[in-house]
């Protein structure tokens, strides 16, 4: 697995590779992902009808809404650290339905 440099280059690149279809059967969500830092931003990621689109941008009513620093989302996305650990160790903050978070882990997304 190629560890990500940048969220851009993981949205971009690495994610679409990594998501697992045949896992998000029946997954209709809409991610608002807000990082901050230097390569930070603000990243939308739909899931629906087993297809995964991201891009950047913000929606007015996401499904999910998650906000992490960039350094801690790349060691989230690289495998350094657990999204449960992200979470209970403050480093990630969540809005939304938590097993539709933990649904898209199955998925490749987190």
């Amino acid at each position: 697995m190629i560890d990500a440099k940048t969220p851009k280059e993981f949205f971009e690149k690495i994610l679409p590779s990594r998501f697992k279809p045949e896992k998000a059967t029946g997954i209709d969500v809409t991610v608002q992902i807000s990082i901050t830092g230097p390569n930070g931003g603000d990243w939308l990621v739909t899931i629906r009808n087993q297809k995964l689109e991201a891009k950047e941008g913000t929606h007015s009513s996401p499904t999910l809404e998650l906000k992490i620093a960039e350094s801690d989302y790349m060691d989230l996305i690289n495998g350094k650290i657990s999204g449960e650990k992200a979470f209970m160790t403050g480093k990630l903050k969540f809005k939304g339905n938590i097993g539709t978070a933990l649904r898209l882990r199955e998925t490749g997304f987190l």
